[in-house]
């Protein structure tokens, strides 16, 4: 990223500020404006998360803020209520008290002598969730969003629960938030108040899993803030960016066939991870794209934004299988409309073992499969981190416990673009049952890519509001859709699917082992094929080279650490995934603050005992700086029998070595046909 210093606007920073919501809460927020807005009003652009503006968040923040003040902005980055140095609790995740303190901010912000009173919203994962769930409420002075890494559906799309499989994200999404909503804030803000602050949240913090695992199914608390309940809520225009890699894939694609506004479409190869830090790369001057859509839409320049594709996505080539890739070789394309008439359904039926041709008709047979709990080990995460290595290995090995039909050697280069869908005529042995459907590509010599993969809890299979337990035998009709997705098959290769009824750790077992019967007549496989004869690449302007603002100074104090181990043991059968992801410490230069993070993630399971698998998040963060030295330590782990799921949490909180907080959780919850 090459680090722009001449802006067309020189600008100042607000590192602390204080802005009051309606029940006198005071929210803390940095800002960054040009200084000749004193004199001359600018638009400003708020991004609204929980992840310390103070330090977690500070070297990423000084990327990209300073530099869209200094293109004329005043950008606001505000923490949530009960994170950093805002006062207050944070309970869970988006809230109404989330949404009405923002709309209070947006109201505070558009008031300012500073701003004008236009108002736009940007962010990645919590910043753009809650970008799209504000302009779903119309703030009257929110004008335009932007946003990256997210989904308009929190039940069936998001890191939950996906085709109502519950999710191993779901728990290491609760141990992250465990621990980044009871740090305490920073003394340096907020003097001797730190303190009685921290242990407010301390006190009325705890594992949000235990609330989520109350909803297995969509109800009215997934409903809410669940922008795809009501689309035409959206009146505001909308950037809206994600990643191959990322486990948001599917949003943008929705939202640029369900809204009614003026709307982009920007998927790249890229992991969790704005477009101008893309990784796997390429990475893009997304920034640039980010002035441009925000100097029409909020100054009203008429600069072109809304001509050439509604959709520019990255066609990935073929690559060998590996948890990690530094680049992602391939082209941009664009498609003029979503959905594309540049693409078309191509649906090839499944018969013994294979994928049939379009036109043949497949042999009545029926084939079984009952997977073996070490299915899924080499399935990487559900979203990518670029935390390598988490992304898939070679699936050969997953297949050998799986159902799996492979194409002939194909002829001719073929493209996909959207979601594969796969319908199945089949039966099961149990009650509760679920399928994995995995989409690879096949080379030469055997290893096998995977490019996409679907859930689906069968006893969800036609609602996810009133799930029905199975009947043992009888014949069902389901579709999985598997997400999207840009990926070429080159000529010489085969198009995999495979099909298991566990996919763990990426998604929890079911309470049995489940045999599956699928018929092969009424089963088949359907591929969104972008046409050989479409624009070779997207018509549009080449993207410019990643710009940022330089980013704010760090010394690494103790080293990083990064693991991801796959062991077995032949003697007790106890087969586990185990995670580290240790930042180390690292010195923040400007304010003189030490900040640790080290997250433990295990999730283990006992040969084929579908009750025995277990998950487990520790998080350890640390502050200090003097004589001041703070740590926070959580657990939450998760387990289950074949009617509960068992929690087990604790949060302990400590000065130096002193502990002076201690709390122990266990719960209980049954399970709702999962």
């Amino acid at each position: 990223m090459r680090c722009v210093t001449n802006l067309p606007h020189t600008t100042r920073e607000e590192e602390h500020v204080l802005i009051p919501v309606s029940d006198g809460t005071r929210l803390a927020a940095r800002i960054w404006r040009p200084v000749s807005s004193d004199d001359e009003p600018v638009p400003a652009v708020l991004e609204y998360i929980p992840y310390r503006k103070r330090d977690l968040t500070a070297v990423r923040d000084s990327v990209h803020h300073p530099y869209l003040a200094g293109h004329g902005y005043a950008c606001v980055r505000v923490d949530l209520r009960g994170t950093g140095e805002s006062e207050g609790v944070l309970l869970d995740e988006y809230l109404e008290q989330e949404q009405t303190d923002a709309e209070d901010v947006l109201a505070w912000i558009a008031g300012q002598p500073w701003c004008d009173g236009r108002t736009g919203m940007m962010g990645l994962s919590w910043g753009a969730f809650s970008a799209l769930q504000l302009a779903a409420r119309r703030p009257p002075s929110l004008r335009a969003i932007v946003i990256a890494s997210f989904t308009d559906d929190r039940y069936a799309d998001d890191m939950h629960y996906m085709g109502g499989c519950l999710l191993s994200d779901n728990l290491a999404e609760a141990g992250t938030m465990f621990a980044y909503a009871t740090c305490p804030p920073d003394p340096a803000l907020v003097g001797d108040r730190w303190r009685d602050m921290w242990h407010e949240r301390l006190e009325h913090s705890g594992p949000w899993v235990a609330e989520w695992l109350r909803h297995q199914r969509r109800d009215d608390y997934w409903r809410h803030a669940s922008v795809c309940e009501d689309y035409r809520a959206v009146q505001c225009p909308v950037l809206a960016s994600s990643g191959w890699a990322d486990g948001y894939s599917n949003a943008v694609l929705r939202l640029l066939e369900n809204l009614d506004v003026p709307r982009k479409g920007l998927i790249g190869p890229w992991s969790h991870k704005f477009p101008h830090l893309g990784q796997p790369g390429p990475a893009i001057g997304y920034l640039q794209e980010v002035v441009r859509w925000w100097d029409h839409w909020l100054k009203d320049i008429d600069n072109g934004v809304m001509e050439g594709p509604v959709l520019r996505t990255w066609m990935q080539e073929s690559m060998p299988p590996s948890t990690s890739y530094e680049e992602r070789p391939g082209r941009w394309v664009g498609e003029p409309a979503w959905p594309s008439p540049q693409v078309r359904e191509l649906t090839l039926p499944l018969d013994r073992h294979r994928l049939a041709a379009p036109e043949a008709r497949a042999k009545e047979e029926e084939l079984t499969v009952q997977s073996p709990l070490s299915v899924g080990q080499f399935a990487g995460k559900w979203a990518s981190y670029n935390a390598p290595p988490d992304l898939p290995y070679d699936q050969r090995e997953e297949d050998g416990g799986s159902m799996v039909f492979d194409s002939e050697v194909l002829t001719e280069r073929t493209e996909i673009l959207g979601s594969p869908t796969v319908s199945l005529d089949l039966s099961v042995s149990e009650p509760v049952a679920m399928v994995a459907a995995r989409l690879s590509d096949v080379a030469p010599d055997g290893s096998a890519t995977r490019v996409t993969y679907g859930l689906l809890n069968l006893t969800r299979r036609d609602s996810f509001e009133a799930p029905e337990p199975l009947v043992p035998g009888r014949r069902y009709r389901a579709e999985v859709r598997l997400n999207g997705v840009a990926q070429a098959f080159p000529p010489g290769h085969r198009i995999r699917l495979s099909l298991s009824t566990s996919y763990w750790p990426l998604a929890w077992p079911p309470p049995k082992p489940v045999l599956l019967s699928v018929c092969t007549g009424g089963s088949s496989l359907t591929l969104p094929v972008r046409a050989a004869g479409a624009a070779h690449d997207d018509g549009a302007r080449p993207f410019e080279k990643p710009e940022g603002t330089e980013p704010l100074p760090t010394t690494q104090v103790s080293p990083p650490e990064e693991r991801w181990n796959v062991s077995r043991d032949l003697v007790g059968y106890r087969s586990a995934l185990e995670i580290v992801k240790d930042g180390g410490t690292v010195h923040h230069d400007t304010i003189d603050l030490d900040v640790g993070r080290r997250a433990y993630e295990r999730y283990d399971s006992v040969a084929d005992d579908f009750t025995s698998a277990r998950g487990e998040s520790a998080w350890t963060m640390t502050f200090s700086r003097g004589d001041w030295n703070v740590r926070t330590e959580t657990r939450t782990v998760l387990s289950s029998t074949a009617t509960e799921f068992l929690l087990h949490a604790t949060l302990d909180g400590y000065e130096g070595e002193q502990r002076v907080f201690s709390r122990t959780w266990n719960e209980r919850f049954p399970r709702d046909l999962v």
